[in-house]
């Protein structure tokens, strides 16, 4: 059962389709998607349906659809948009669709960061934040219904934020101030997270982990003021007592203390009020805040370490201690909590077999001083991101990352810690994509045809001429021509990247 939070438009001439490329459980907890979606319900004569790939029923027929959009979250996202796309009998390839069929975008962090692997399926593309451009440009797309597409494609090009790809221009990423907001509009026991809450209190990280996609493209970094959140805090509670905070470093947020203090009163209040976190950092645990976790009924805490040695920690910017580490746990196990999982990549850049070592020796030693708790790794091996410092980073090759999991895998199982790693070679067809320009189109659609399996994009590879090892495991020099930098950040430019990548690559 869904909870509006808002009163949507059930009236319109204009058919929007606003698609998520996932279950609709997922859609329901998606917090960026779903504020877009009640933005577009609520706008005046336009008709907005939620589309999911387990979408049953539709009020209108494709033909009848003017404008579709779709939310790219992940690097994998384009299989399900496919599958969408195929469902309702559209082209893939834009030049394919004859004026019958709707105009369609995309937005979200993976298109953002580049598109150009796409460029062939979506007629447009908003780049950066969409809060406000996501609804001019449904407005002016409506106000526009009557001429071609490529004459509304022209007028769309001149939008600032807009890549329009029959139009190829330098496009500024946008970038939103977060004097509004951001949280659940829907309410529900079927997302994800059940009936939660969801509240972003900051974009950005300070921190700006050389790998971190979400770090560097979403400087520079911003904060909802504390009365804002306040007002949200109470607001949400009205509707459910499942409360969490979204943001790639909500313990940064100025107000960090004052915000648990918050929380602190609300859960004296109300008994049954439950709350989250969707990240903390190690240097920012204190007794204080596990206690109001434990108090909200949380019972486990996520840690993002990265690395096992601090030298490693160093190159990628994450400076923390081996002695906050452990002080951090130490503060977790004294305030009763059951257990904690650690987050690491394998295959950074710079790693060596040195660094494996003291990744295992860290994960024993926390498991012998800190028991009975429970103790979890959770891997992924290294993905070079655009506009990052690490974009121009190769990833080791499949069979040297393999002896590494082997590795800490067979020492952590001896010791009993928890692992979770990732499938190798689907990392590796993620940075292929991450760093793919725009000569994959076919590639993507036989690699769908084929079943989007790690092998199916072998094949496709082969087929096409997709260098893989080119794309993934190579590193790039600092002049090449990067796919996507027609794309303008405000902030870091170009040669502060650059600079990083020299210091790493000295190191």
């Amino acid at each position: 059962m869904e909870n509006k939070l808002y009163t949507p438009n059930m009236n319109g001439d204009f058919v929007f389709w606003f698609c998520f490329p996932a279950i609709n459980s997922f859609a329901l907890s998606a917090l960026g998607y779903l504020w877009l979606l009640k933005e577009a319900e609520t706008l005046d004569g336009v008709y907005t349906e939620k589309i999911t790939t387990d979408t049953e029923k539709t009020k209108f027929r494709p033909s009848d659809v003017d404008l579709m959009a779709f939310s790219m979250s992940f690097d994998f996202d384009f299989l399900n948009v496919f599958k969408i796309l195929e469902k309702y009998k559209i082209p893939f390839k834009s030049s394919e669709r004859n004026e019958s069929f709707p105009l369609i975008f995309a937005g979200g962090p993976v298109v953002s960061a580049n598109p150009k692997p796409y460029k062939d399926f979506f007629d447009f593309f908003i780049i950066g934040d969409g809060e406000e451009t996501n609804n001019f440009v449904i407005k002016t797309v409506k106000e526009n219904k009557e001429k071609t597409k490529n004459e509304i494609l022209k007028i769309l090009s001149e939008i600032e934020g807009v890549y329009v790809p029959q139009y190829p221009k330098a496009v500024q990423k946008l970038t939103k101030s977060l004097d509004t907001c951001i949280y659940s509009t829907i309410i529900s026991n079927e997302a994800y997270f059940k009936n939660t809450f969801i509240i972003e209190i900051e974009r950005g990280c300070s921190n700006c982990c050389r790998f971190c996609l979400a770090s560097f493209l979403n400087l520079p970094v911003r904060h909802v003021k504390l009365e804002k959140l306040k007002e949200v805090i109470d607001f949400g509670l009205t509707k459910t007592n499942k409360i969490a905070f979204l943001g790639a470093q909500v313990s940064a947020h100025p107000d960090f203390e004052e915000i648990c203090n918050y929380i602190d009163k609300k859960k004296n209040e109300s008994p049954d009020l439950e709350m989250n976190f969707s990240s903390l950092r190690v240097d920012a645990i204190t007794h204080d805040v596990i206690k109001l976790l434990k108090k909200c009924g949380q019972k486990t805490v996520t840690l993002a370490i990265e690395a096992g040695s601090e030298r490693l920690r160093n190159v990628i910017n994450k400076n923390i201690t081996k002695e906050q580490i452990f002080s951090a746990i130490k503060i977790i196990k004294e305030n009763g909590l059951k257990g904690v999982k650690f987050y690491g990549i394998i295959g950074l850049p710079t790693e060596t077999e040195k660094d494996i070592d003291e990744l295992i020796d860290l994960g024993k030693q926390i498991k012998k001083e800190f028991s009975p708790l429970d103790i979890t790794f959770g891997f992924s091996t290294f993905i070079p991101k655009p506009h990052t410092p690490f974009q121009w980073c190769g990833r080791e090759d499949i069979s040297s990352l393999e002896k590494k999991i082997k590795k800490v895998q067979k020492e952590f199982n001896k010791s009993g810690i928890n692992t979770n790693f990732p499938s190798i070679k689907q990392d590796l067809w993620q940075a292929v994509l991450s760093r793919g320009d725009g000569t994959f189109t076919d590639f993507l659609i036989d690699a769908y045809k084929d079943g989007g399996k790690s092998s199916s994009f072998k094949k496709s590879a082969k087929l096409h001429n997709i260098d893989a090892e080119f794309f993934g495991e190579k590193q790039w020099d600092t002049e090449t021509e990067l796919p996507w930098d027609f794309i303008e950040l405000k902030s870091p430019p170009k040669e502060f990247l650059k600079n990083e990548f020299r210091d790493i690559i000295a190191l």
